[in-house]
């Protein structure tokens, strides 16, 4: 009875992405110029993606999550303005957070 509830979680969300991925083909022709809608679409994504870093910078389990975090995820955004390899960003951000955690900054 368990085993059931995730598994059909799972297929739901498989159908889901799967009903998405093929409403762009078969909806393309009435939408109308993709170029309308492109840069709303791309804003969108963008402020999506934004409010995701920050809610996991900032918070853990319904609370502030100290400001070890915050710190790193500051390090890497800083790293990859100035273009700095993808591993580097990550190795750095990691780097800042326990650092900052072994000196005891929560």
């Amino acid at each position: 009875m368990t085993a059931t509830l995730p598994m059909a979680a799972i297929l739901l969300l498989a159908a889901g992405t799967y009903a998405f991925r093929l409403a762009g083909p078969l909806l393309h022709e009435r939408l109308g110029p993709a170029d309308r809608l492109a840069r709303p679409l791309a804003m969108a994504a963008t402020v999506l993606l934004l409010a995701l870093v920050a809610t996991s910078a900032l918070t853990e389990s319904q609370g502030f999550a100290g400001w070890s975090r915050p710190a790193g995820v500051l390090a890497a955004a800083l790293l990859a303005l100035r273009r700095v390899p993808f591993p580097a960003v990550v190795l750095a951000a990691a780097a800042t957070t326990a650092l900052l955690r072994l000196c005891g900054i929560p």
